[in-house]
């Protein structure tokens, strides 16, 4: 499939990099990371890698764009900082497991916490928690106290972890901690989140709140974390404070920036907030290991710097992002947009990972592998829809309620009677799309071979919600999900049946 015209992203007033040497204006930037938050490893197989932070990082050196911005260490939070949004057992648990401690602790354990295959025990866990925790709250407080205008922390953004479990490779939700400091000093904060995956764990976390609009642009369908309806708004209070955009496959550029910067647009007129976190989930670009999407670099970093624009104090976070170098790529060139450079396309033979880049390129042409599921009636079907929930919000909120408060009986049912349509409409015409798109998307058949010996947790097969990614195939994740289910008792009986002591 050809390439699309590439959407432009620089704009005349973005500065060249000076060369070394040559005096440059510090932008109000704060930068986050610690060298040690890239040596982790979930499992050889497990298609999370810390080790992107350490890339990314070495391009942002790379690119000399550390004199332009504030470089912070990030500190390592204590577990009673933790413990302000994750319960107090999950934090202890966090704090004293060991993967040699954990084979002797009964499954039930485990399960409670969703420890398992997508989130797997390692050493360090509560260490690199600490890390990637520590520089989103640092850097709200950061926002808080008028040190800088913009916040960057990419080894953040994990969106997935529960109050009391883990999540979609997510153990600390760095997000909620950052938000709820953020809060001490603003009346509004705005959560906006372009990773692939429904911003589940932050939703959860505030979807009764007026003060936290939660807005996410994500795949959905039969795909993880299955969450995300049009039609999830929020609940109490905090009704129509939940946005949910629910894309289906392969989104291109153009639609999806013309989409975003509209509903953006809208909510920043409407709540008016007073900070921004936005969390940049790589996993978004087209090619990524487990994405679906079809966006370039330009695509991506587009919506950075729209959100940028409009000048409110921010924090930036990564998330996501399984195709390593292209995650390295995407972050690195999002901090130049941050900071209104203009960055050269060769990566510069300085880094220390030149050669690990083919092509030595910051924004190679990435190439879809299959058609637009989006048509452009579905998508201005999930504007409408969204504009017309913003509208019901207009006034500040938790200052001004009389727009939802003092609303008149008619006006409820009018309200009520427009989202029984909606769900009539919009939803049935998401599901339907989503599952014409699942048809056509190849599945595997079960393997009648016997299974492959993996280490524990490092079996690709069995990474549960992403399952489904096969060489240049790609099938929908979840697909299979019954199958493995089935499998994982399967082999539980099996080990049963041995009754052999000191196996689990």
């Amino acid at each position: 499939m050809a390439s699309e015209r590439p959407i432009s992203l620089f704009d005349d007033d973005d500065q060249e990099i000076e060369p070394d040497g040559v005096d440059v204006v510090k932008r109000n930037v704060a930068y986050y990371f610690h060298p040690d938050v890239g040596h982790f490893h979930y499992g050889q197989l497990h298609p999370m890698k810390p080790q992107r932070l350490v890339v990314c990082n070495d391009l942002v050196v790379s690119y000399e764009m550390a004199k332009y911005m504030t470089i912070v260490e990030s500190p390592k939070l204590e577990a009673e900082d933790i413990a302000v949004f994750h319960s107090q057992d999950y934090v202890n648990f966090l704090q004293t497991v060991t993967p040699k401690l954990a084979l002797t602790m009964p499954d039930e354990v485990l399960r409670k916490f969703n420890i398992g295959e997508d989130c797997p025990l390692f050493a360090g866990i509560w260490d690199y928690c600490t890390l990637y925790s520590g520089g989103s709250v640092e850097g709200a407080r950061r926002l808080n106290h008028g040190m800088n205008d913009t916040v960057i922390n990419w080894p953040g953004g994990l969106h997935h972890a529960k109050r009391s479990e883990a999540s979609g490779f997510c153990y600390v939700n760095d997000i909620v901690l950052g938000i709820l400091e953020l809060l001490k000093y603003h009346k509004r904060v705005l959560y906006i989140d372009i990773d692939i995956h429904h911003g589940d764990g932050v939703q959860e976390a505030f979807n009764n709140s007026d003060r936290v609009m939660t807005v996410s642009f994500h795949r959905f369908g039969n795909y993880f974390p299955g969450s995300g309806s049009i039609m999830d708004k929020g609940v109490g209070p905090g009704k129509y404070f939940a946005i949910n955009v629910p894309l289906m496959a392969a989104i291109r550029d153009e639609p999806y920036v013309k989409l975003f910067e509209s509903i953006i647009s809208s909510v920043d007129e409407n709540f008016n907030p007073e900070a921004i976190v936005l969390q940049c989930g790589s996993d978004s670009l087209c090619e990524d290991r487990l994405g679906q999407f079809a966006l370039s670099f330009n695509g991506h970093a587009r919506a950075v710097k729209y959100v940028k624009s409009l000048g409110k104090p921010l924090m930036v976070l990564g998330g996501g992002g399984y195709t390593l170098r292209n995650v390295a790529r995407c972050w690195a060139l999002e901090t130049g947009v941050i900071l209104g450079l203009r960055m050269g396309d060769e990566i510069p033979g300085t880094s220390l990972y030149s050669h690990y880049f083919t092509p030595r390129l910051l924004r190679p042409n990435l190439l879809p592998k299959m058609a637009d599921a989006n048509s452009a009636a579905y998508l201005q079907s999930i504007e409408q829809e969204t504009l017309e929930c913003l509208r019901m919000i207009r006034g500040a909120p938790s200052v001004q309620m009389q727009n939802i408060v003092g609303i008149r009986l008619d006006e409820i049912e009018q309200i009520e009677e427009n989202e029984r349509e909606s769900q009539s409409t919009i939803e049935r015409e998401v599901y339907k799309v989503s599952e014409k798109m699942e048809e056509e998307c190849i599945v595997q058949e079960r393997s009648k071979s016997p299974a492959a010996a993996f280490p524990p947790g490092q079996d690709p097969r069995r990474i549960g919600q992403y399952w489904g990614y096969e060489g240049s195939e790609l099938a929908p994740p979840r697909s299979r999900s019954d199958i493995i289910e089935e499998e994982k008792y399967e082999d539980q009986d099996r080990r049963k049946n041995l009754n052999i002591p000191g196996i689990p």
